[in-house]
């Protein structure tokens, strides 16, 4: 309720702001049209009056696009020419006014509806019962136009993306482009992916299992029997050793417990093979997460973890995963405490981007010298 009043009241101030540039909007196409008259058969004049006229028509949705988008919360991007912020100067002025007779009405519903608590001192109150009838009808006159300043708020921000937002065909061909470069990204980060898989196998695994291999001719070829014992020994070692690796790369490849037992049960083994104190906090509500997107929030979990601990000396991890319903995005935060000065151009936050924008969501790194280090993501589950 309190988030209601505090935007009502943000709304209530940009209408007002908005009722005033409205009258110097209808001004400025009274002028223009004043300029333009003596200069209509006149081409070379006609064209250095429009283009004056388009500049200050520029100026003015500049206005109202910064008046949208910290009042009403309508972030808007630049006009893309001054035909098309005219066009929506022209059409914005009835709704401008608009919000400026919503405003007064609000005004005049607020002045009788109190008026029984402080006519009083300004007259002597014979007929309660009119005033208490009269303030009844101004409370209700300020409900009204309270809903009808959220009303006309909604009005200026559908207004102002339709003539100043991208067309049908500037959205269709940024989707393409962002689809283009999200493919991009997950295959370049299917093949980094691939080429650390082939280095963790030839530098780790392959060279055991070549040990092994020493270690077992060795034990073949001695003729003395303690000497051979040892041998084994040494090699069953080994094995053990050269399996664990193994495992913990099929680990990192995909881990089979995701399948088995969900995203959480997956986090917290990867909270136990963490050699630093992580904290964990799952409150995702709503329905089952879709397979894709347990992978991906897995894996920027995962890496992220992995990074923290290889690079950034910190000594404890915060990790938090939340859902807001069924169809809410799933919002996972890791923090640490190290030293900060992370890269979120560096190739292991790069693919993890690639990965999140593979899915649409967005990947956020905070990390200033001295830390602490912030990883945010947003996956979409609808």
């Amino acid at each position: 309720m309190k988030d209601i009043a505090v935007r009502g009241a943000w709304y209530a101030v940009g209408l007002a702001l908005g009722a005033a540039t409205a009258v110097a909007e209808l001004l400025f196409f009274v002028l223009a049209g004043l300029a333009l008259l003596p200069v209509l058969a006149w081409p070379r004049g006609r064209r250095a009056a429009l283009r004056r006229a388009g500049a200050a028509g520029g100026r003015l949705t500049a206005m109202e696009r910064r008046r949208l988008a910290r009042f009403l919360a309508v972030p808007v991007p630049p006009a893309h020419g001054n035909g098309q912020g005219t066009r929506y100067l022209a059409a914005r002025c009835p709704l401008g006014l608009l919000g400026g007779v919503v405003l007064g009405c609000a005004a005049i519903g607020l002045a009788y509806g109190s008026f029984v608590f402080w006519g009083w001192l300004v007259t002597d109150i014979k007929y309660l019962g009119l005033v208490a009838v009269t303030s009844l009808a101004g409370f209700l006159l300020l409900f009204l136009a309270a809903q009808g300043i959220f009303g006309v708020a909604l009005l200026e921000g559908q207004l102002a993306r339709h003539f100043l937002g991208p067309s049908p065909q500037d959205r269709l061909e940024r989707r393409i482009a962002q689809l283009a470069t999200t493919r991009a990204g997950v295959l370049s980060a299917v093949d980094d992916e691939r080429r650390r898989i082939e280095r963790d196998l030839h530098d780790g695994v392959q060279q055991r299992l070549v040990a092994l291999g020493m270690l077992l001719g060795r034990a073949r070829r001695s003729r003395d029997p303690e000497r051979a014992g040892e041998l084994l020994r040494q090699a069953h070692e080994e094995s053990r050793r050269a399996v664990a690796e193994l495992r913990d790369v099929a680990w990192r490849i995909h881990p089979a417990v995701l399948d088995e037992a969900g995203l959480r049960a997956a986090l917290e083994t990867v909270a136990e093979r963490t050699p630093l104190p992580l904290t964990l906090e799952y409150a995702v509500n709503g329905a089952g997460l879709a397979r894709t997107v347990e992978t991906v929030a897995y894996y920027v979990v995962s890496e992220t973890v992995t990074n923290v601990v290889k690079h950034s000396g910190a000594t404890r991890i915060g990790v938090s995963l939340s859902r807001d319903g069924a169809a809410g995005p799933l919002r996972l935060r890791v923090e640490d405490d190290g030293r900060g000065g992370a890269d979120p151009s560096g190739g292991g936050l790069t693919g993890l981007a690639s990965r999140v924008a593979a899915l649409d969501g967005r990947l956020a790194v905070h990390s200033p010298p001295g830390g602490p280090t912030v990883v945010t993501a947003e996956l979409p589950c609808a």
